[in-house]
């Protein structure tokens, strides 16, 4: 069985500063995909595991926003600060430390940012 989210777009405006502030971020490649909707670009995707997957993508009705839904970006047993120690080099701001994500052992870590796009985004992390 799947988690419950199957995909998230996280909508920019501006699509070659949001796949730069990205791609240096995660020190990641975000291949172009030709979708109908407007500019897309994938996080690097494993078909096989069980939770969602993401994209950014500027097009019509794609609006970038800090008072939604917060999407958390999944680290795994990476540690989220490598990427968030990053983020205001790259244009970005934190808004959140790192902290611990509970008081119950084995929640790991979270840490939110403001992208170049103004979203509010989430990273989470084990370590």
């Amino acid at each position: 069985m799947r988690n419950a989210i199957y995909w998230v777009e996280i909508p920019v405006k501006n699509f070659d500063r949001a796949k730069k502030f990205y791609e240096t971020i995660f020190n990641i490649d975000m291949p172009l995909v030709p979708m109908p909707r407007g500019k897309y670009a994938v996080f690097p995707l494993d078909k096989n595991a069980l939770g969602a997957g993401g994209a950014i993508v500027e097009g019509n009705g794609y609006e970038p926003s800090q008072n939604g839904a917060i999407v958390y970006i999944d680290r795994g047993d990476k540690d989220l600060a490598i990427p968030l120690s990053k983020v205001e080099k790259a244009g970005g701001k934190v808004i959140l430390e790192k902290i611990k994500n509970s008081e119950n052992e084995g929640t790991g870590f979270i840490a939110q940012f403001i992208d170049t796009e103004g979203n509010r985004i989430g990273l989470h992390s084990m370590e």
